[in-house]
């Protein structure tokens, strides 16, 4: 089942306005996630990276719900699974976010390397005017082939 998510400002406003109607803490492997329901709409809280933000301790998601001013919800058991938060490491996750830092870091290098090498390409370039030209001739050769073979 896919949720639309909900931000966590755009969460506070709704609970501002008193527009909640329900919440519902959903077990998951790794955590546990929130629905909020707000009129005919429910909504998955949102990570900052857009997915279902999963909180690993289910006190931590408590006292975050309490802080917003939330105060009573249903919890939902069925898809929790203790033992996969034992296999979801902190540093893990932090080392494939690093890693993938490093290797965006290292190709816009690279990238950046090769904008200046040609740039500094000492061979003549070729302007638009002649490239545009170049290819209309070209065009026109291809259209009479074409022409003089109908």
């Amino acid at each position: 089942m896919v949720l639309d998510t909900i931000d966590h400002v755009t969460l506070s406003r709704l609970v501002a306005a008193n527009a909640v109607s329900s919440a519902h803490i959903i077990g998951q492997a790794g955590g546990w996630g929130i629905v909020i329901k707000y009129g005919v709409t429910e909504r998955a809280l949102a990570a900052k990276r857009g997915s279902m933000r999963i909180f690993r301790k289910f006190e931590t998601l408590v006292a975050y719900l309490k802080t917003m001013g939330v105060f009573k919800y249903e919890v939902d058991a069925t898809g929790f699974d203790p033992a996969a938060l034992k296999n979801t490491h902190r540093a893990e996750i932090a080392s494939a976010r690093m890693t993938a830092t490093h290797d965006a870091a290292a190709y816009d290098k690279w990238f950046r390397e090769q904008v200046q090498a040609a740039i500094e390409d000492p061979r003549s370039s070729i302007s638009n005017e002649e490239v545009t030209a170049h290819f209309a001739a070209r065009r026109k050769e291809i259209e009479q082939r074409i022409n003089s073979s109908r």
